[in-house]
């Protein structure tokens, strides 16, 4: 603001009357012209500070979302007086979720290791990671506890990531943010697409519910898209462009993806307003604290693990995944048995149909099944589609999307004239697409797909598809 300020005040000369006496009236028009430009040029740079500082504001509320539903699930009522109560006790509900806590408190270890100090230094400061951080026993407890203390359960993760860090590295290349965050998601869940925290917390990135919603993954009878690894390997991704937004340091948009973006801005008050992370490091809540240096320490132990004898243990998630689009009820036995791909295989590549069931009949779905039966899956669909369905079929499949509010995502039917049309709604001022999502009972999801949008932003007086009827 100070900044439009100036340039106002450049723009204010005024020509004193022996000056105007001097100048054509051309010359006058054409400077005249010139500083209306100008003032054009100053208003709209006025309007986009202004859009900026929106959506800061929305996407502020929406990170934020994330703490209010942790603490509202399964905890008790928020009082401003209880607030650091509720949150120590969220976070000790969630300590698991770090690897390595179940075995030690990485409040008070203090682990040994014959690697010197000056070596580990060396090796971190070789890593070149977009994440600085200095060496200290908090980050080297960490470097220690992923490189020595868990090789076991290091192993099965090296194993997962040949599989998951690829997917990850394509993902957040498109939204051109630092390819290392990827190590979140061993934090978050060690590659476990079904983990569930005990607040309700879901899938490897491990979104909260509203969270979840806000960056348009879907949530109804069917399908939890918390537990799909693609879909929401993109919110985290969008997630992470935002938090960055507002702090303007990965370190702590990190810190905001773990404890939401209010604590951190309330540690940076506490801070005085710094805001590097070991700055507001004793200010952020207890869980938070270790959330990076834990980052890191993985990140090390990946870098190093052949200094260490660490290799990635076999998988059973096949390397080549092939995937299709579904428009029919498609159940995963249907498959399994027709094509002889174990039951279990399709659960591991498709978490997020938790009945085993692709309700398709309702809207575009994906089904993921290993490469090497691609043509078979292909040639034989009829087939598929056809076995025991009377069956696996016998009660009716009913949308029950229950994603938004609790009310039921609309699903287009008919018109009486046999054509359905489509509702329009056209853009206000402070609107966004979550706000419209839920006001229309669809999701952010859908409206992007009906208006073959590709980012969150839209325009006020821009008309969009909100449904059909």
């Amino acid at each position: 603001m100070k900044k439009i300020i100036l340039i106002s005040l450049s723009f204010l000369v005024f020509l004193s009357p022996a000056d105007a006496q001097r100048k054509s009236r051309r010359q006058l028009e054409a400077e005249n012209e010139k500083l209306n430009q100008r003032i054009a040029a100053l208003e709209a740079e006025v309007a986009a500070y202004r859009a900026d500082a929106t959506d800061r504001e929305y996407i502020e509320e929406e990170l934020s979302g994330e703490n209010e539903n942790k603490v509202s699930a399964g905890l008790e009522d928020y009082t401003s007086e209880s607030t650091d109560t509720l949150l120590s006790q969220w976070y000790m509900h969630r300590q698991s979720r770090i690897p390595g806590r179940e075995q030690y408190n990485m409040d008070s270890v203090v682990f040994s290791t014959d690697v010197p100090d000056s070596v580990l230094m060396r090796r971190l400061e070789q890593m070149n990671s977009f994440i600085t951080l200095p060496f200290n026993e908090t980050v080297k407890n960490y470097m220690v506890l992923y490189s020595e203390k868990m090789p076991t359960k290091m192993s099965e993760m090296m194993g997962l990531s040949q599989y998951y860090f690829p997917l990850i590295e394509e993902t957040f290349r498109r939204y051109d943010i630092p390819l290392e965050l990827k190590y979140v998601a061993i934090i978050e869940s060690a590659f476990n697409p079904r983990a569930e925290s005990r607040v309700g917390a879901k899938g490897m990135w491990q979104f909260m519910y509203r969270t979840a919603l806000s960056y348009g993954l879907r949530i109804d009878s069917y399908a939890d898209e918390r537990m799909d690894p693609i879909a929401s390997m993109d919110a985290a991704a969008r997630y992470f462009k935002d938090a960055y937004r507002i702090f303007g340091d990965w370190s702590l948009a990190i810190s905001s993806y773990n404890c939401g973006s209010g604590n951190v801005n309330k540690a940076i008050k506490r801070a005085g307003g710094r805001r590097d992370f070991w700055s507001i490091y004793e200010y952020l809540p207890r869980e938070t604290r270790g959330y990076v240096p834990a980052m890191v320490g993985a990140m090390y132990a990946f870098r190093y693990a052949s200094e260490y004898g660490l290799t990635a243990a076999p998988t059973a998630i096949p390397s080549y995944v092939d995937t299709f689009h579904v428009h029919k009820n498609l159940h995963f036995r249907q498959i399994s048995e027709v094509l002889g791909i174990p039951l279990d295989d399709i659960r591991d590549l498709n978490p997020m149909y938790y009945k085993d069931i692709v309700p398709g009949a309702h809207s575009d779905e994906v089904i993921r099944l290993p490469f090497n039966y691609t043509s078979a899956f292909l040639d034989m669909q009829d087939s598929i589609y056809r076995y025991k369905a009377d069956v696996l079929f016998a009660s009716s499949i009913e949308d029950g999307r229950e994603s938004v509010n609790g009310k039921k995502v609309a699903t287009p039917r008919p018109s009486a004239s046999g054509r359905a049309q489509w509702v329009y709604y056209r853009v206000k001022s402070g609107d966004n697409l979550g706000k419209i999502a839920r006001r229309n009972h669809t999701t952010v999801r859908q409206l992007k797909s009906w208006n073959n949008l590709r980012s969150d932003r839209i325009a006020v007086g821009q008309r969009l598809k909100v449904g059909k009827r």
